[in-house]
């Protein structure tokens, strides 16, 4: 029992499909409270939401601590069961959606959009309770019965495309390897002009050669850094060195940058020119750096004896490619890696050697049930 106590809100009222609805500012100490998970009143078929994937909760935490002066977070959207009441704060027409919303402390809520963003900034308050008195928007909608919280959470997710990868990395200026990263694109000979900034994937006819989401990861491997891993001076120019070193050493990427060949033809007859390619010269390449700190530049020269054609299945069958279509699992990037390790002439870890062996068997039997 409520006992007649409320929650007031400072909110704008509006209509959407004739119906009103309400935009709150509801301070961040309070969202725990109001919006409760597996212990709200509310049955199980009026469920409005996907199941909460706690291991995101963590990341997004991290990110308020982290950026405690620079954070920021879009509405919340919610549903409301209960006889809420709008004052507008001045009698003039033109303020009569501006004021202050009234809700019973007895009314049922129900998060349509936001839930890990609640469960982030509750966490977040337990290390950090000055954050309590800041506020957070939330889009109310009336909902009598809670009977249109799943149809309103079908309604809002409908339309909702996730930005690519490579959109990420573009915009992201928190992230060190995706400030490289971008960088990279704009520097290095076999990125300048030839990145895709925006998409996940290359059209067949597109005349770039690798997208910048292939360039992070490859980058990442090479360095071994992960996002939001600290990146200092010394591992810019290693990073922009090797690739320009690696450009060298491959005949094919000298002639698309010379722009004497085009991307595509590349990618329709070479490896070398794909995402799980990239990412394996990245895993070679680090351990390139720490077996051979001094002379790897020479030894990069290896790969030239490399036939990266994908006509060449003797090699890439099974390794890169999946009956001829490349093949991109972490599987095909560590096989990749493994036989451009020995082309360096590098030593392989037990794990390693042990992968090695199970693929070739692997590949040994395939062949003869083929035959």
């Amino acid at each position: 029992m409520s006992y007649g106590y409320t929650y007031t809100f400072p909110a704008l009222r509006g209509i959407q499909a004739g119906r009103e609805y309400f935009v709150a500012m509801c301070p961040l100490k309070l969202l725990p409270k109001i919006f409760l998970f597996d212990e709200a009143p509310i049955p199980p078929e009026l469920r409005a939401q996907r199941t909460l994937n706690r291991a995101r909760v963590p990341e997004i935490a991290h990110y308020i601590l982290k950026n405690r002066d620079d954070y920021a977070f879009s509405a919340i959207t919610a549903s409301v069961d209960g006889e809420v009441r709008f004052e507008p704060a001045n009698t003039s027409e033109e303020d009569a959606d501006v004021g202050w919303l009234t809700v019973p402390m007895s009314a049922r809520f129900v998060i349509n959009d936001g839930q890990h963003r609640r469960a982030a900034i509750e966490a977040a308050l337990e290390e950090d309770t000055g954050l309590g008195d800041e506020t957070i928007a939330v889009v109310l909608f009336l909902d009598a019965g809670l009977h249109r919280s799943q149809q309103l959470f079908a309604d809002l997710n409908k339309h909702a495309i996730r930005p690519t990868k490579s959109l990420g990395i573009l915009y992201d200026c928190r992230d060190p390897l995706a400030t490289l990263s971008r960088d990279l694109a704009g520097k290095a000979k076999l990125f300048k002009g030839l990145t895709e900034l925006e998409k996940a994937t290359i059209s067949n006819r597109a005349i770039k050669l690798f997208t910048l989401s292939a360039i992070y990861q490859a980058t990442g491997a090479l360095l071994n850094k992960r996002k939001n891993d600290s990146i200092d001076d010394k591992d810019k120019k290693l990073a922009l060195r090797f690739w320009n070193e690696l450009a060298k050493v491959v005949p094919e990427w000298q002639l698309v940058i010379k722009r004497e060949v085009s991307s595509a033809d590349l990618r329709n007859n070479y490896v070398h020119s794909h995402s799980v390619a990239l990412h394996a010269l990245g895993l070679a390449g680090h351990t390139l750096l720490l077996q051979r700190p001094d002379d790897w530049p020479a030894h990069l020269k290896r790969l030239r004896d490399v036939d990266w054609s994908r006509s060449n299945v003797a090699v890439w069958e099974g390794r890169a490619m999946s009956g001829g279509r490349m093949s991109k699992s972490r599987q095909n990037v560590r096989a990749i890696a493994i036989f451009l390790k020995k082309a360096l002439g590098l030593t392989l870890t037990s794990a390693e050697i042990e992968f090695d062996d199970q693929f070739n068997s692997l590949r040994l039997k395939s062949a003869l049930t083929q035959e």
